[in-house]
């Protein structure tokens, strides 16, 4: 059957699809209505698995809930700010991507898993990201059930599938756009805990590019995103130690520079994590200490040499994402 089709949150979003595994929560629960975002977080919380968004402007000890129905992970929010993208897991272990608007009202399903239009077989969905134009949606998944990962784009009106890195030797993590949507950059490498590589994916024509030069970084942690102009990269980094901080570097032509540690916040076990830049020249990033508290969202600026002087955005967050910028 094919879904019907609903507005959310200014771009079409899509129902059920048919042939997609079953979810146990088709609707993905539904949201609050009337909620006071303009420009901020995305994020979850561990404890219920639900999208919350904050205001700038807002209280980020009283944060919006967008969802009720649990297992959601990696939200991100479009580039007018008006939605917000996620996957939805089920306790089945079926995965959609769902959105949501950030003013709080409907969850739709955009693409459900092991959708005919996925000739591979699409599972295990992660990380999606809109492009600047919002008429669609890149994710992580993996074709055909295989331990390796591929990128994903399928149109906001839940048509048009297409995988855009159709190999079986190399696995992709998040993904994120340059400025144009020319583009993406993502991390690679042979698996998702061993993502040892920069990955520049021209989606216009031409051949991917890999950067495999990180310094002392081992692998990408999580994600690698593009900053607002274009110029630079943001990315958490695992060090030798296990240790994961938040590094930046140039974009040049596709290939990345010599990363940079943007902090030195924090003892030698903890962890800056799921970095997004959150204005031309400051970084956000998720930090969680030795103690095991829950993790925060801090910005940082970014400059020549690593900062101690962070400011804490929101606490007792997961997974963030920041927009519009």
């Amino acid at each position: 059957m094919t879904g019907m089709r609903v507005f959310v949150g200014g771009v079409l979003a899509v129902g059920l699809l048919g042939g997609c595994e079953a979810l146990d929560d088709a609707g993905g629960g539904g949201g609050i209505g009337d909620v006071d975002f303009r420009r901020g977080f995305a994020f979850v919380r561990e404890d219920d698995r639900n999208v919350y968004v904050v205001d700038d402007a807002g209280d980020p000890n009283s944060p919006q809930r967008l969802t009720s129905a649990g297992g959601a992970y990696w939200p991100s929010v479009s580039r007018d700010g008006r939605s917000v993208v996620f996957v939805t897991r089920a306790t089945n272990g079926a995965t959609a991507l769902q959105t949501v608007p950030t003013t709080g009202g409907t969850v739709a399903t955009l693409f459900g898993a092991n959708d005919p239009a996925c000739a591979r077989g699409c599972s295990n969905f992660r990380t999606p990201t809109f492009s600047p134009d919002g008429r669609s949606v890149v994710f992580v998944f993996s074709p055909g059930n295989s331990s390796q990962t591929s990128l994903g784009r399928v149109n906001t009106d839940g048509s048009g599938f297409q995988e855009l890195t159709p190999n079986t030797t190399i696995a992709y993590g998040a993904p994120s756009f340059v400025p144009n949507g020319s583009a993406l950059v993502a991390p690679a490498g042979s698996g998702l805990q061993q993502l040892n590589q920069v990955a520049y994916v021209p989606l216009t024509g031409g051949s991917i590019i890999y950067t495999s030069s990180l310094g002392d970084v081992v692998a990408v942690a999580n994600r690698v995103v593009v900053s607002p102009d274009g110029t630079q990269v943001a990315f958490d980094g695992r060090g030798g130690s296990g240790s994961v901080r938040t590094y930046v570097t140039s974009l040049s032509n596709g290939r990345l520079g010599a990363p940079r540690r943007v902090t030195s916040y924090g003892g030698a076990s903890a962890q800056e994590t799921w970095p997004m830049w959150t204005g031309a020249s400051q970084v956000g990033f998720l930090f969680a200490d030795s103690a095991g508290s829950d993790p925060g969202i801090y910005r940082a600026t970014v400059a020549a040499a690593p900062s101690n002087s962070v400011t804490l955005a929101v606490p007792s967050a997961a997974e963030p994402s920041y927009g519009p910028l």
